[in-house]
């Protein structure tokens, strides 16, 4: 089989006329082949010098004529212009063409007419696609890559019929983001309009509906001597970068926007920072992820009762995310234990009933809660990007409305007036979703020991929120007397 490439200027009367040639020895044979690239006047040059360079050709003129070696592999052989093409037709296939300037002209005319016809079709195509525009910082980590397969689906934003994808990685290398971006591609998920990659902030959180902020490479910079000034370079620093999102999100996502903050490092602290910077979007529209936690304390109840992982439902984590917290079961489930008293598959029975003893509850179970992903990216290397992954999913499908509305979340979100706490300090609490709107759980118990326990994960927060302040020394010797 004869494959033959014919690319040119839209405009251009030889490509014209080498078309019309071209078609007529389609029609005339029955192994001849021919791929037409139309290329635009203006666009002519950079995509010439850009093919020729990459076949490792010479030309210089429309059109441009070569053969595919379809057979044989390789690349392909490169006839030349119009009068090459011409020639070629004559000795091999003994056609030619007696096309006469006039109508040459004409069709070229009509060429360029119909390509720029072509062009603003697709343009108003596009132009009403209304995709949902989502950010991700941290792109190029390690959870990054699990969290974009499953982010993009339906299962997630069952109401979206298209999703621009925004990376974003300020310590990324572009080549780096460059390869992401053409997996992602690859993947061919339905949902995925587009795209983009950043490495500045030049156009950072756009129009965004969603944005995804993940941890930071912060420890990784920092001086590993004294352990104080180690914490005290990175809160500064984190403060520094999430007073600029915070800034940017306000000016330049939609008012509607859903942020995330995901990840092992100052999580609550970062949502904070963010909420102190932005003043016309509502508060509610900030949250942390707790969900990690919540399964990872669910795999530790569910080895102790030997039933599975989610087989425990409603565990509660209150304080601070990435620091101090605690594990809440008063509200949570099991199902399908087999104990003295069995049920149905739809029968529960309450936790603490089950796990009687109040001293593993409040020791051994809280610890356990707290090594148990230090344990995983000890034995693997990485963090866990999957469980993070999950939890944030688990979340993002809660507030797109698909979730039961006795489910219990726990999320880290600003507190003021909940369980007296101080205001502008981001606290894990427990929510329910209702709508595609989370509310606070009120029917908890708060007891005496809890509210103590409050008051200490807030005040631990406003240290790390004065740690990052330029008069952080100050603060802190107030603090300690």
């Amino acid at each position: 089989m004869a494959k033959f490439v014919l690319a040119g200027k839209t405009d251009c009367p030889h490509y014209a006329k080498a078309e019309l040639l071209a078609d007529r020895l389609q029609r005339s044979l029955p192994n001849f082949r021919i791929q037409k690239i139309s290329i635009l006047p203006h666009e002519w040059k950079e995509w010439l010098d850009a093919t020729c360079k990459r076949n490792g050709w010479k030309h210089e003129q429309s059109p441009m004529v070569w053969r595919e070696l379809v057979d044989h592999g390789g690349k392909g052989i490169l006839l030349g212009d119009f009068s090459d093409f011409l020639e070629h037709c004559q000795d091999y296939y003994n056609i030619t063409s007696d096309m006469s300037t006039d109508i040459m002209l004409s069709v070229a005319a009509e060429n360029l007419e119909t390509k720029m016809n072509l062009i603003a079709e697709e343009q108003h195509r596009v132009s009403l696609i209304k995709p949902l525009h989502i950010w991700i910082s941290s792109a190029l980590s390690s959870t990054c890559h699990f969290l974009i397969p499953y982010l993009l689906s339906a299962e997630v934003f069952p109401h979206v019929s298209a999703i621009s994808l925004h990376l974003l990685d300020l310590e990324g290398n572009m080549e780096e983001l460059q390869w992401l971006r053409m997996e992602t591609e690859d993947l061919a998920l339905r949902l995925l309009h587009q795209v983009t990659i950043h490495t500045d902030l030049e156009q950072a959180f756009r129009e965004a509906d969603v944005i995804v902020l993940l941890d930071e490479g912060w420890s990784e910079d920092s001086d590993r001597g004294n352990e104080e000034e180690v914490k005290k370079k990175t809160v500064k620093g984190i403060s520094d970068r999430y007073r600029e999102y915070g800034q940017l999100i306000d000016t330049m996502a939609n008012k509607d926007v859903k942020v995330i903050v995901s990840g092992d490092s100052f999580v609550n602290l970062r949502c904070s920072l963010l909420l102190d910077n932005v003043h016309s979007i509502d508060s509610h529209q900030f949250v942390t992820v707790a969900t990690q936690l919540e399964n990872e304390a669910k795999a530790i109840v569910a080895k102790k009762l030997k039933v599975r992982t989610s087989d425990i439902t409603n565990v509660i984590v209150w304080g601070n995310i990435s620091g101090s917290f605690y594990i809440d079961l008063q509200r949570a489930k099991v199902f399908n234990y087999d104990g003295a008293i069995k049920g149905p598959a739809f029968f529960s029975q309450p936790a603490k009933s089950i796990l009687q003893g109040r001293k593993w509850l409040e020791t051994d179970f809280q610890d356990l809660v707290r090594c148990q992903r230090a344990a995983v990216t000890s034995k693997t290397c990485q963090a866990a990007a999957m469980t993070v992954t999950n939890g944030m999913l688990a979340v993002l499908k809660a507030w797109n409305g698909v979730c039961s509305p006795d489910e219990v979340f726990s999320m880290g979100v600003l507190c003021p007036g909940y369980y007296n706490l101080p205001d502008g300090i981001v606290l894990s609490i427990p929510v329910t979703f209702t709508d595609g709107r989370w509310s606070v759980l009120c029917d908890v118990t708060v007891g005496d020991e809890l509210k103590e326990r409050l008051q200490l994960y807030a005040s631990e927060l406003r240290q790390e929120k004065e740690l990052g302040s330029e008069n952080c020394t100050m603060v802190i010797n107030k603090v300690d007397s």
